[in-house]
């Protein structure tokens, strides 16, 4: 299958190694994977923000940008929620009927990671190693916006080595929220030091999600508790191999 990869705003400049990740695990999988390098941002943060005029041209240029392709896949939960819920809203927004149908379409065929390894690809077991002890948090937009549910988990159950640990109040939020960490500050803070303790609790070597936001506002708090605990996206565990570890 010919699969296009749409990388993100956080992966292209921050976090890249989910990206490519992504891309050994699918190109792994028998798959031919394409990056159109037209793709910018898919305008979430200034949708959230209030900025919908802003994000127009950028909902403009992912239909144009991934339009010619039928399968589409981000390492991201909180962007594909964006692309699927609120690309046609900006647009309808704005008066345009035919991006508002176009965006339709196009979002139709993007996926999330673990939303296009199960439910387009058939696969759960994708023949990864990673002997660690994991915690898995579901982000927001991955659980209530696309609803993955247990798709993560299921992923994560068959990699070899693994010893997958459930998180404590796993659905609360990590209190990330894009602008909402700089705009409430205090309160994200408190959120986060939920998240954190939640996962000490666990004893887990690694904290695992499907977004690299989340993962860095979790991580950069582990980080300066000099817990040792890492953050890993969950392609990353997913393209690992024996082979790789050795």
């Amino acid at each position: 299958m010919r699969i296009a990869l749409f990388a993100t705003c956080l992966a292209d400049t921050m976090f890249p190694a989910a990206a490519k990740a992504t891309v050994r695990l699918l190109e792994r999988l028998g798959h031919e994977v394409v990056f159109p390098e037209a793709q910018t941002c898919c305008g979430q943060m200034h949708i959230n923000t209030g900025y919908q005029k802003e994000a127009l041209p950028l909902v403009r240029r992912y239909v144009r940008t991934f339009e010619p392709y039928d399968v589409i896949v981000a390492p991201s939960g909180s962007c594909t929620g964006s692309i699927r819920h609120q690309h046609k809203m900006v647009a309808n927004a704005a008066g345009d009927s035919g991006l508002a149908a176009g965006a339709e379409q196009v979002a139709t065929r993007t996926y999330e990671l673990s939303e296009l390894l199960i439910d387009v690809l058939k696969v759960e077991d994708v023949g990864a190693y990673y002997p660690h002890r994991v915690t898995y948090h579901p982000t927001c937009h991955s659980l209530r916006m696309l609803r993955v549910g247990d798709r993560p988990l299921r992923l994560l159950r068959h990699v070899r080595g693994l010893d997958l640990v459930e998180l404590p109040a796993a659905e609360q939020c990590c209190g990330f929220g894009g602008t909402f960490a700089v705009k409430n500050a205090d309160t994200s803070t408190a959120m986060l030091a939920d998240k954190m303790r939640h996962v000490l609790d666990t004893g887990a070597d690694v904290c695992t999600a499907g977004d690299t936001s989340c993962l860095m506002h979790i991580g950069g708090g582990l980080s300066r508790l000099r817990t040792g605990v890492k953050t890993v996206h969950l392609a990353e565990i997913l393209a690992s191999t024996e082979a790789a570890t050795v």
